[in-house]
């Protein structure tokens, strides 16, 4: 089932695409939902390629292609009762991997930049990063610019690019890209505390920061690391 809000904007794709031939952008999808910030849209877009009716096209900044159609039926009065104001969906077909050289290179969407400090927004970007496939395993990555030293015991430092699996589960002691209070996104540790969510640094300058589970979302897992020399 989709929600209102991700029917929406698959519908919104797809107009765009037919008028110009180019996806929009987060900042044109956050402003036609009237979403409070894009962080909203990252979540909308990574559900609908969970449920197949997205695809990020590889090598190419802010490429959307639309898979297929939410079936254009009304929700059932069950539903609307309950709340949820959903949209029944087309099972998704099967998607094949593809095989990837060990010396290719891909180019990753390079999300803006992250901190390893207090939170910043991580912003999406117009850019992509070329990453040599033999460092990513298997699933969908993304990079982010690190800023700030709070990861720097862990080998993180600031300028560094954060190679990020994408993955909204993981285990104690993790380092994730943590999104916080669905505004804010931080490299940290991720451990769990009693009845809270602990986000750890890796440099004794700073504190563990505490929130509620409702207020952290996991967005990916490290992966690698990238750093360039000057």
């Amino acid at each position: 089932m989709l929600t209102a809000k991700q029917h929406e904007l698959i519908r919104f794709i797809q107009q765009r695409l037919e008028e110009t031939g180019i996806s929009p952008s987060f900042e044109e999808m956050k402003e036609a939902l009237e979403l409070k910030s894009k962080s909203g849209v990252h979540r909308l877009i990574s559900a609908l390629e969970e449920r197949g009716f997205l695809r990020r096209l590889p090598n190419r900044a802010r490429a959307l292609e639309v898979i297929r159609q939410p079936e254009d039926a009304t929700p059932t009065r069950a539903a609307v009762s309950a709340g949820d104001n959903v949209v029944p969906m087309v099972p998704p077909a099967p998607r094949v991997a593809e095989a990837v050289a060990a010396n290719d290179v891909i180019e990753l969407p390079l999300h803006g930049r992250i901190a390893a400090g207090a939170p910043i927004e991580a912003l999406e970007g117009q850019t992509t990063l070329p990453v040599p496939a033999a460092l990513l395993g298997p699933g969908e990555h993304y990079a982010l610019e690190v800023s700030g030293d709070s990861m720097v015991e862990a080998g993180i430092f600031d300028g560094d690019f954060a190679l990020v699996r994408r993955t909204n589960t993981a285990r104690d002691g993790e380092i994730v890209v943590a999104l916080v209070r669905g505004e804010e996104a931080t490299l940290k540790y991720l451990r769990r505390e009693g009845s809270q969510v602990r986000l750890d640094p890796a440099n004794a300058a700073y504190d563990p920061q505490f929130y509620r589970p409702d207020e952290v979302e996991v967005q990916g897992k490290l992966a690698g690391l990238l750093r360039r020399y000057h």
